[in-house]
C-alpha cells in the first residue's frame, strides 16, 4: 500500500464542496462583528461563564468518570498512565451549558489551522445540543476568571456535525457504524480584546487524514474532570495506536483519561506548546470514546477520512450541508467488499442498466467476472448482481463505457477485447448482459483504440463517443448503435501529448447538457474539456496541476449517480482498492469527496 501523502494530509479547506451541519442551535445572521465590535460576543458570554461557572462545569462524558478498580498484576503495573501537566496553547477546554439556569458541563477542543481561523475541533457528542452559551478556552487555567485565561475566551457561533452522526435513544453517544463519525467542528467569534482564534494562540494544528489505524507515537491531550483532577490540568500520554476492531477507529491504553477529555486531539508531532501539529482524530466514537467497561485507560478516536474533511470544509466556508448524504456504513463502505479485493475492479463503466432511471455502476473484475451494482440515486448502491461469473473471455477486455447507443433510455455497454474486436451489448441488466452484437471484427484497427468515454458529444446532445488511439489521435463518433459505429470525426491528429493520457471519462461536469471530457495525465494532473462536440475538444481548464497522488488513479468513469444532481459524479478505484465518488464534479473542481471503499480493508 502506498502513502496517500498529499491526499491524507491536506486540510479539508482544498475540498471544492461541502459537507457538514449546523447543530439545532442559534447561529448569528450578521457578519462577524469587526473593528470596535470586535470581541463583543466573548464580553457577552464572560458575564455568564465566571471563574466558579467554569470550575463547576462537570464532564458531558460521565460514562468515561469511574475509574477501573486498581489493578495488582505485572500488566496493570506496567500500564502507561498520562501525565498532568499546565497545558498547551492549541488545546482547551470546550464549556457549554444548558441555558442560563441549566447545567454547565465541558469537554476538550483544540485549534484547527484554517484559512478562516476561528475552527476548534471536538466531538460531535459533545456539541449536540448547542445552546448560547457555548466558549472556547484554549490553554484553561482552573480559577481564573475569563479576562484572565491566557488568550481570553471564544464565544462559538456554529457547530458543524456530520446529521449522520445519530446518538443511541437516551444518550449523546453511539455504539453503532455512525460513531465514526463522532467529530465536529465550531466556528469562534473573536476573544475580549477583538483577536480571532488564531491570531491570539500563534497557530493551528493541521488537519490530516492519516493512511492507516496504527502509530508509533500518537499525543493526546485533553482536560479530565475536577473529581480526578482538582487543580483543573491538562493530561498528556504518548503511546501506540491500533485499530478499533470494525470501526474506523484508532485505540489508545493510557490512564488518566476520565470523563472532560472527550474531543481531544490526537497529534503525531506533538510539543508542548507548539504552534503547529497534525492531527489525525479527535477522542470520541464508540461509545463516546470509552470502553464497555468504563475504564478510564482504555479510549478510541474516530479516524479523519473524508467525512470529516468535507465537514470542515463546511466550517470553514460557514455555509450549509447537503440535504441528501449517501448512508454511512461504517467499513462495509457503501460499495460491497474490501480495497483487497476492489484492487482487481480492472475496468468500470456507469449508465442506467437496471430501468429504474438511477445510475447505475458495472464492473470488469480482473478475474474475468463481470457484477453490476444498482445505484440507489444518493451516490449509494444496492446488491451485487453478477452478471458473468469469473471466466477467461472477459480477462481480454480491453476498454468498456456505458451509453444510450442502441437508442431508448437505457444504457448499452461498449467493449474492445486486446485482439481488436468490439461489441455492443444493447440492453445489459441485472439478469445478465443480453444479447452481443458484433461491431468490429477480431483483428481490426480497433485494436488500436485505446480508451472510450462518452457523453452528449453529439450536436444534439446525444450519446457520442470519443476514442483515443495508440498514436495519441482522437476522433469523435455520434450516431453509435447496433447497426455501426455512424459518423467519424477526427478531433486531433497522431501526436506526442494525448499518448501520455492515461485515463478518460465522459460526461456532463458543467450541468449545462453539453458533454465534457475528464482527463487524467501521466504526471498526475487533471484537465476538463468542456462542451466537446465535433467541432472540437471545447475550452481546457486545469483542475489539479502535476502530483504524486492522482498518478494512483487506477480506473475511472463519471455518471449521474446521485438523482436531480446537475453535474455528474466521479468514481475512482485507486492502486490500493480504496473507491471513492466525487459527487458534483464540476469543469473547474472535483467534487465532494465520498467513501465507497476503505483503504486497508
Amino acid at each position: 500500500m502506498f502513502s496517500y501523502g498529499q491526499r491524507r494530509t491536506a486540510v479539508a479547506v482544498v475540498c471544492a464542496a461541502l459537507l457538514g451541519l449546523a447543530a439545532p442551535a442559534a447561529r448569528a445572521d450578521a457578519p462577524a462583528p469587526s473593528g470596535a465590535r470586535a470581541g463583543q460576543e466573548a464580553r457577552q458570554a464572560a458575564q455568564f461563564w465566571t471563574a466558579q461557572r467554569m470550575a463547576d462545569a462537570r464532564p458531558l462524558d460521565t460514562v468515561r468518570d469511574t475509574p477501573a478498580a486498581p489493578g495488582t498484576s505485572a500488566a496493570a503495573a506496567a500500564r502507561p498512565k498520562g501525565t498532568l501537566f499546565k497545558g498547551t496553547r492549541l488545546v482547551g477546554t470546550f464549556f457549554g451549558s444548558d441555558g442560563p439556569r441549566g447545567t454547565t458541563w465541558h469537554c476538550t477542543g483544540s485549534v484547527i489551522d484554517t484559512r478562516a481561523r476561528d475552527i476548534v475541533l471536538t466531538a460531535a457528542h459533545c456539541a449536540l445540543n448547542m445552546k448560547s452559551d457555548y466558549i472556547f478556552v484554549p490553554k484553561f487555567v482552573k480559577g481564573a476568571a475569563p479576562d484572565r485565561q491566557p488568550y481570553g475566551i471564544f464565544h462559538i457561533q456554529r457547530i458543524f456535525i456530520d446529521p449522520r452522526y445519530v446518538p443511541d435513544r437516551g444518550s449523546t453517544t453511539t455504539k453503532k457504524a455512525a460513531s465514526d463519525l463522532d467529530t465536529a467542528f465550531a466556528r469562534v467569534s473573536a476573544n475580549q480584546q477583538g483577536k480571532s482564534l488564531q491570531d491570539a494562540v500563534g497557530g493551528g494544528l493541521t488537519f490530516t487524514r492519516p493512511t492507516g489505524y496504527t502509530h508509533r507515537g500518537v499525543t493526546v491531550v485533553g482536560y479530565p474532570s475536577y473529581r480526578h483532577n482538582g487543580a483543573g490540568r491538562a493530561v498528556k500520554c504518548t503511546v501506540p495506536t491500533k485499530q478499533l476492531r470494525g470501526y474506523r477507529q484508532m485505540s489508545m491504553t493510557c490512564g488518566g483519561y476520565y470523563g472532560g477529555v472527550s474531543g481531544s486531539p490526537w497529534i503525531t508531532d506533538y510539543k508542548d506548546d507548539a504552534r503547529s501539529g497534525h492531527v489525525i482524530g479527535n477522542l470520541g466514537g464508540y461509545n463516546g470514546g470509552g470502553n464497555d467497561a468504563n475504564v478510564d485507560y482504555i479510549s478510541y478516536a474516530t479516524t479523519f477520512g473524508a467525512e470529516a474533511a468535507n465537514l470542515l470544509a463546511n466550517a470553514v466556508t460557514d455555509q450549509a450541508p447537503p440535504a441528501d448524504l449517501p448512508p454511512y456504513r461504517g467499513l462495509k463502505g457503501t460499495l460491497p467488499g474490501g480495497a483487497a479485493r476492489w484492487r482487481k475492479a480492472a475496468l468500470t463503466a456507469t449508465g442506467e442498466y437496471t430501468g429504474d432511471r438511477h445510475g447505475d455502476l458495472l464492473v470488469v473484475w480482473s478475474d474475468g467476472a463481470v457484477t453490476l451494482y444498482p445505484g440507489d440515486g444518493k451516490g449509494g448502491f444496492g446488491a451485487e448482481k453478477q452478471l458473468r461469473k469469473a471466466n477467461s473471455t472477459w480477462t481480454h477486455a480491453r476498454t468498456v463505457t456505458g451509453g444510450a447507443f442502441a437508442g431508448g433510455t437505457r444504457s448499452a455497454l461498449l467493449v474492445r477485447w486486446s485482439d481488436g474486436e468490439v461489441t455492443l451489448y444493447p440492453q445489459p441488466g441485472p439478469s445478465g448482459l443480453g444479447r452481443e452484437v458484433r461491431m468490429a471484427p477480431p483483428g481490426s484497427a480497433w485494436k488500436n483504440a485505446v480508451q472510450f468515454a462518452t457523453g452528449p458529444f453529439a450536436d444534439d446532445q446525444g450519446t457520442g463517443l470519443l476514442v483515443r488511439r495508440s498514436d495519441g489521435s482522437l476522433t469523435l463518433y455520434t450516431g453509435v448503435g447496433a447497426g455501426g459505429f455512424g459518423t467519424g470525426t477526427r478531433l486531433v491528429g497522431a501526436n506526442g501529448t494525448w499518448t501520455k493520457a492515461t485515463l478518460l471519462t465522459g460526461g456532463d461536469f458543467g450541468g449545462t447538457g453539453a458533454g465534457d471530457l475528464f482527463v487524467r495525465w501521466s504526471d498526475g494532473s487533471l484537465d476538463t474539456y468542456t462542451d466537446l462536440s465535433a467541432a472540437g475538444l471545447g475550452t481546457r481548464t486545469r483542475v489539479r496541476g502535476p502530483n504524486g497522488l492522482w498518478k494512483h488513479a487506477q480506473v475511472m468513469t463519471a455518471g449521474g449517480l446521485r438523482s436531480g444532481s446537475r453535474a455528474d459524479d466521479l468514481v475512482v478505484r485507486w492502486s490500493d482498492g480504496e473507491t471513492t465518488l466525487y459527487a458534483g464534479t464540476g469543469t473547474k473542481s472535483l467534487g465532494t469527496e465520498y467513501t465507497l471503499v476503505h483503504p486497508g480493508t
